[in-house]
């Protein structure tokens, strides 16, 4: 028998709340969890894989929507593979303009930073 683990594991694993794993699974977004006999959900292995990209997913800005929309996909089986790529290529193309925005915003700051260290070192010479 595979081992199982609590929502309060599971949070401890996934750095996520309980409340949060909870909402994630009555919006369907972790479909089929199993229950003990004392009705307390029980995650396997494979269930706290999935949370983890789920976690990936929503750490990276998708929208629980978006998220739902997936999940609704992935259900439907392999017919749908080529919609869930464009969904993920799609999220991909979003992180990236963000990461180069970043970047772009980084450089601004060593901007500052290297013009502040030359009026600094400018300051102690006199």
């Amino acid at each position: 028998m595979e081992s199982t683990l609590t929502v309060q594991q599971v949070a401890a694993r996934t750095g996520l709340s309980p409340h949060t794993i909870r909402y994630y699974e009555r919006i369907g977004l972790i479909p089929s969890v199993e229950r003990a006999a004392n009705g307390h959900r029980r995650y396997s292995a494979s269930d706290i894989g999935w949370i983890e990209f789920l976690k990936c997913l929503r750490s990276t800005g998708m929208p629980l929507a978006e998220m739902q929309r997936y999940v609704a996909l992935q259900q439907m089986g392999d017919l749908t593979i080529a919609d869930r790529l464009a969904l993920l290529e799609t999220h991909r193309d979003r992180l990236q303009a963000q990461i180069q925005q970043l970047y772009s915003f980084l450089e601004k700051i060593e901007e500052k930073i290297r013009c502040y260290r030359s009026q600094y070192l400018e300051g102690e010479k006199k």
